[in-house]
């Protein structure tokens, strides 16, 4: 399904996050860098729309998203005055899941090379057409190497040149219900728009606002959209696992709009201009008007600003409970050390960081994209950090050299490889 992206003699490329509450296409252009310093992107266009068809990250009503991604692309190319041919797409739908498999092949003692690599990382896709289940409907979306082993030896990041008679690969799959996979897929094609890749969406928030240090240290990266809060934990550089928890900051706009009998919109606006995520003692002297749904326009009711933060921050404890359930049952929550990184739109919310800290027992920092010039500053929270890494994938996807035209599982196991050295060494 992935085509690969489609080179533009500008240099230009385009990322669309498709998300629950924004639908955001970026466009920008590759900067090259000088001497030392790695190639940059400068932003020229961005174009964003609210969410139409898409709930908990899966297409509900083609024809509506199909509308409201061709606006959001329109508007980007109109704004940096480029045509886009291809996209790098986001995927937070289809209950995305992850696992780590090993395979060995035997080097009987000579030095390893290209091709005992190539032999290795081939076996191991062989593996995951088993793992990744396709007769139970899922389909891979990464494969990633995330390190070699020979004779045993764990660590080593490159074992070319070495001598053993075992070498190992420990690759990271990530697969996706096929069905809404191809849904998306459709959505984006009907607006005649080739599809680079797909990445899941805290593998690209990760490439956008982790820090070389966090990556290879151990770092959860928690990505809290409108329909789904995903996880990605990063270890020695490399992504290690993803899951996704179906619970966002939808959920609580759905949560005041019931408990203060007033409309979605404005609940979403109470929560963007009064919500807090603890609560405070100043709550209880603060009163906010709350339009009533239903009743005459200009009718409001005034409730105090404890009632509101009593609503939400039940919602938001239990999402950060359940992502700390989740990395306990996957074993990966010490793996992510005690460093915590929240991006998304709703990690805006005030106090957010430290109830996060409060309930996940680590040290929590909210993300933005680092690795992007030419975002105005409303565009440069953590809403963006998804659509900004979209990007980075992107770019590693341009300088990776194309691989040679041999079988399609080595070439594929060898661009990722490739790709995710290129990730360390620039990200």
């Amino acid at each position: 399904m992935n085509k690969g992206l489609k080179r533009n003699r500008h240099g230009i490329l385009a990322a669309l996050d498709v998300g629950s509450s924004k639908i955001c296409c970026l466009i920008a252009r590759i900067e090259e860098g000088r001497g030392e310093q790695p190639d940059r992107l400068k932003v020229l266009g961005i174009g964003q729309q609210l969410s139409r068809g898409v709930k908990n990250g899966t297409v509900v009503d083609m024809e509506a998203a199909e509308g409201a991604i061709l606006a959001a692309v329109h508007a980007a190319e109109q704004m940096a005055g480029e045509a886009v041919e291809s996209v790098v797409v986001n995927l937070s739908g289809g209950y995305p899941a992850s696992r780590l498999i090993g395979v060995e092949v035997a080097i009987d003692g000579h030095e390893v090379d290209d091709s005992d690599v190539r032999r290795a990382l081939e076996q191991g896709h062989q593996l995951e057409g088993v793992l990744g289940q396709p007769e139970k409907g899922r389909q891979l979306i990464h494969s990633i190497p995330v390190g070699y082993t020979i004779d045993g030896s764990r660590g080593i990041r490159d074992p070319r040149g070495m001598y053993g008679d075992r070498l190992g690969v420990n690759m990271h799959i990530v697969t996706a219900a096929a069905g809404a996979v191809r849904n998306l897929a459709t959505c984006v094609q009907r607006c005649q728009l080739g599809i680079g890749a797909f990445v899941v969406s805290p593998y690209a928030s990760a490439l956008a606002s982790l820090v070389g240090d966090e990556r290879e240290l151990g770092v959860t990266l928690i990505d809290m959209g409108g329909g789904t809060t995903s996880i990605s934990v990063f270890l020695d550089g490399n992504v290690v696992h993803t899951d996704v928890v179906p619970v966002g900051g939808q959920h609580v706009t759905s949560d005041i709009a019931r408990g203060l009998s007033t409309g979605l919109t404005h609940a979403e606006r109470l929560k963007s201009l009064y919500g807090h995520a603890i609560a405070t003692t100043a709550d209880e002297s603060e009163m906010i008007d709350v339009p009533q749904v239903g009743e005459e326009e200009g009718h409001v009711q005034q409730v105090p600003r404890s009632l509101l933060v009593g609503i939400m921050q039940p919602r938001l404890e239990e999402t950060f409970e359940l992502v700390r359930s989740r990395l306990e049952a996957s074993g990966f929550d010490k793996v992510g050390g005690r460093r915590v990184v929240l991006t998304g739109g709703a990690a805006q919310l005030p106090g957010m960081n430290d109830l996060a800290a409060l309930i996940l027992d680590k040290q929590v920092r909210v993300g933005r994209p680092i690795h992007l010039s030419g975002l105005a500053e409303a565009t440069s929270g953590p809403a963006y950090a998804t659509a900004s890494g979209l990007l980075a994938y992107a770019l590693a996807m341009e300088r990776v050299p194309p691989p040679p035209a041999t079988q399609d599982n080595t070439e594929a196991a060898g661009l990722f490889g490739r790709m995710g050295h290129w990730i360390r060494e620039h990200f």
